[in-house]
């Protein structure tokens, strides 16, 4: 399951969680021989040069290059591990030369230890901190369960209140709502004549929202209305009823905002605990 609201790490982290060992950022030594590898555990499904690649490691590689796949299912087991057979050739070749001395080797590899660390301990974290059905229950409860209205509007946006007060006289003088907001609005539904569709009271800023929620159907706002965008004129063409979704189609989805809002959590107590100093 994709959930945007997840944190960023989620997504970043799972794929390289699982390794058996990444290479250390300290080994910088550009002597060390194109084999040395560390020892690693599993079935041994190729060696190179004497380095065994075992099957843990082919399952990564195998889950980072299909999820950098447009066409996942084409891959097989042997193309994959063909690949990392020259991956590990690659790698050797590298050591031979001392490239895993530059610098910003050094670096690379630093931060995939980091983040390989991370990912584990954010697995670790979320398999021991388990969000229940019942407490996505409640969030679906008091946050979706409940009907509510949707708002069918067109809105004319203008730089300045002056310029949306003019709108306003020339719809009160019997203009078209939709041929002004062809003309005059500068946001990208204007060509439409200003359509908006259908939106919940929650999916527009609280001032826009708000202005719409207090028209009857026809009506336009007689006010500018101010927003971070500029000033909107606005006219409400329907309402509606919402009915929201059932809770085992949204179920998952809640869970993972909980136990992304735990991880968060979680983070925040170890900043708090942590001595953490940034140089300028």
């Amino acid at each position: 399951m994709n959930y945007r609201h997840a944190l960023p790490l989620l997504a970043a982290l799972a794929l390289v969680t699982g390794c058996d060992k990444l290479p250390s950022a300290g080994q910088t030594d550009a002597t060390a021989p194109a084999v040395a590898s560390p020892v690693v555990e599993g079935v041994v499904l190729a060696t190179v040069n004497g380095t065994p690649l075992t099957q843990s490691v082919l399952d990564v590689y195998t889950a980072m290059r299909r999820n950098q796949s447009t066409h996942p299912e084409d891959a097989s087991q042997e193309d994959a591990l063909n690949e990392l057979i020259a991956l590990e050739l690659m790698r050797q070749e590298s050591v031979s030369k001392g490239l895993n001395a530059l610098p910003m080797v050094v670096a690379a590899l630093d931060q995939q230890e980091r983040t390989a660390l991370a990912g584990a301990a954010i697995k670790d974290f979320m398999s021991n901190n388990p969000v229940s059905d019942e407490a996505a229950q409640e969030l679906y409860d008091a946050q979706i369960g409940k009907p509510g209205k949707e708002y069918n509007a067109r809105h004319i946006l203008l730089e300045n209140e002056d310029d949306a007060k003019a709108v306003i006289a020339q719809l009160d003088a019997g203009a078209d709502f939709s041929e002004l907001a062809k003309e005059k609005s500068t946001g990208p539904s204007g060509s439409s004549g200003g359509k908006l569709g259908w939106f919940g009271a929650g999916q527009m800023v609280a001032p826009f929202s708000e202005a719409a929620a207090k028209l009857n159907k026809g009506e336009y706002t007689k006010e500018p209305v101010q927003t971070q965008f500029g000033w909107h004129v606005i006219i409400l063409d329907d309402t509606r009823e919402s009915t929201p979704p059932p809770f085992e189609d949204v179920k998952d989805r809640l869970k993972m905002l909980l136990a992304n809002q735990q991880l968060q959590r979680h983070v925040e107590d170890l900043k708090g605990s942590a001595k953490i100093e940034i140089k300028e």
